[in-house]
């Protein structure tokens, strides 16, 4: 499948390569979605607050099948959640699920207008180029007062690993190339979920630490998440040895522990937002409130430039 065109005509990321570290990771799971448990295990506290039931939900990315793992089956899920449908970006991921799932990519979504209560994802988004179409399209797959919530990883993701990485290549090759890719920040997320026409928009973040014997085992285990660069500006050459170790050596003398043990940072952001309905609340129109906020805090009302003088506050 040929990589779908940007709606500005910037492609960021590789979508093929994205394919393929996919389709890899899939293949040989072997215990590495940790990660992605732990974050749709958060997802799951947050769909538990709501209160809410879903009748038919869509878990778009489906890395994994973390997120449906940890709502559980179909008869006991967890945040209301009563029947999931699965999408994954490739075959090698809808091969050993129990869902419903059909294979989709995240930039050019199948579905017809308001087919769903909830759309959730899983660290799936972040490599989207177009991600404000992707938005877009999820808002209009919802049904009107339907939930939009998912996680993606934000911009100080993996900080240590983009600066030991960057040091190193400059002082081994004298140049640099995109070795870690690019990540939206907390603001950029809250902006773009208000541009896709999503009501009630919520954004926050979860800082996640994981520790590893040395840089090149987060390296490889990166690679097992199918989590590694797929940047259209990376090398696509193998690295140099000597890159790699120096890198590796930096990253041990700027973050090791008393152990020897190097952190790496994965910021998560949490967006949350409603395909709008009439029955949300809309803010009131200025002017209109009931009660004065001067009577509430018990203190004297004064026009805007006015100096404080003595009064009951």
């Amino acid at each position: 499948m040929a990589n779908p065109p940007a709606a500005d005509g910037l492609r960021v990321f590789d979508r093929d390569a994205v394919r393929r570290h996919r389709a890899r990771a899939a293949a040989h799971p072997g215990g590495h979605d940790f990660l992605f448990r732990e974050v749709a295990d958060r997802l799951g506290d947050r769909l538990a607050d709501l209160r809410r039931t879903f009748p038919l939900a869509l878990d778009l990315g489906a890395r994994f099948h973390a997120l449906g793992n940890t709502l559980g089956p179909s008869q006991n899920r967890r945040g209301g959640i009563e029947r999931l449908v699965e999408c994954t970006l490739t075959a090698e991921e809808a091969a050993d699920g129990t869902a419903p799932r059909i294979v989709a990519d995240e930039e050019l979504l199948p579905f017809a207008h308001a087919s769903f209560d909830a759309v959730l994802s899983c660290l799936a988004l972040h490599w989207v180029n177009d991600l404000p179409g992707a938005l877009i399209q999820i808002r209009r797959a919802l049904k009107p007062d339907g939930l939009f919530l998912a996680a993606m990883l934000g911009g100080d993701t993996l900080v240590e690993l983009r600066n030991a990485l960057l040091e190193a290549e400059t002082a081994e090759e004298g140049g640099v190339s995109p070795r870690v890719s690019p990540f939206a920040d907390l603001a950029d997320a809250a902006s773009l979920l208000q541009r896709a026409g999503f009501a009630l928009p919520v954004v926050d973040s979860d800082r996640i630490t994981v520790t590893y014997p040395d840089a090149l085992a987060l390296m490889r285990d990166l690679r097992a998440m199918g989590e590694t660069n797929a940047t259209i500006g990376r090398r696509t050459g193998f690295s140099r040895r000597a890159t790699l170790l120096a890198a590796a050596a930096r990253y041990a003398a700027g973050h090791a522990d008393k152990d020897g043990r190097i952190p790496a940072t994965f910021q998560v952001l949490f967006l949350t937002g409603w395909s709008p309905a009439d029955s949300q609340q809309k803010p009131l129109r200025p002017g209109s409130a009931a009660t004065r906020l001067a009577d509430a805090l018990d203190t004297t009302e004064r026009p805007a430039g006015d100096k404080a003088g003595p009064g009951k506050g």
